[in-house]
């Protein structure tokens, strides 16, 4: 199984050929347009139903399926929590996935005492992350080297919990073997969009620790999605022989 999560910025429509020569099984996609207006603009290429959640139709979050899987927004879905969405999904090997993109500067969560969204959703969704094996995927706009002492929005935090809590590892990390923070490979190229300019790792896909041990991680390179003039983020890319 392959799983992709990639932030597009937005035009999706115009960028759906870089994602679908990854030939991913499940893909989470932030800054994307809605289906309708996807669908006007030629994307005969969805397999089945997308999840997408949001407030800008040309700006939301989706979820797509190929290859016989299937993806359902899950009926206790909270829309309060902007752009995180606990999604079924069916097919092979069927799991729970929360798609995520985490707006925490520009949503205004980034005072000391705040829980960003992704550890508000793990409470509200620690049912649903915990009734089957469960993946959260996508742009958690977070990196250790951000952490501040006491803040609750601290991504080493996160990182603690999903693995006490859930049982999840990213698995970038885990695979690699490189800390969180320290990160060779960046998944954002940030500002000025050039290979030599300010890039983090902000992009993630959490796996349950039994899948890590046969997990495959790759990330895009600068000139096939950057450089290409697709986006100032590049895929994360988890293959899983399960």
């Amino acid at each position: 199984m392959r799983l992709v999560a990639w932030n597009c910025n937005m035009a999706f429509d115009r960028k759906a050929e870089g994602l679908l020569a990854l030939k991913p099984d499940i893909a989470v996609i932030s800054e994307c347009a809605e289906p309708a207006r996807l669908r006007a603009r030629g994307a005969g290429w969805l397999e089945s139903e997308p999840v997408w959640i949001g407030r800008n139709p040309h700006k939301g979050l989706a979820v797509f399926a190929f290859n016989g899987y299937a993806v359902r927004l899950c009926e206790h879905y909270h829309p309060s929590l902007r752009y995180i969405a606990p999604v079924h999904v069916a097919g092979a090997t069927p799991f729970n996935l929360l798609a995520v993109w985490a707006q925490n500067a520009s949503g205004g969560v980034m005072r000391k005492h705040q829980l960003g969204p992704l550890r508000r959703a793990l409470t509200r969704y620690r049912p649903f992350l915990g009734n089957r094996s469960a993946v959260i995927a996508g742009d958690l706009n977070s990196n250790t080297i951000w952490d501040k002492p006491g803040w609750r929005i601290n991504h080493s935090t996160k990182v603690r919990i999903l693995d006490e809590t859930f049982g999840l590892q990213s698995a970038y990390h885990a695979v690699r073997g490189e800390p969180h923070g320290q990160e060779s490979e960046p998944t954002l190229y940030w500002r000025d969009r050039t290979k030599d300019g300010p890039t983090y790792h902000i992009d993630y896909v959490f796996l349950p620790s039994p899948w890590i041990g046969r997990a495959k991680v790759d990330i895009g390179t600068f000139e096939a999605w950057c450089g290409a003039g697709l986006s100032d983020h590049v895929p994360v890319i988890v293959d899983i022989d399960l």
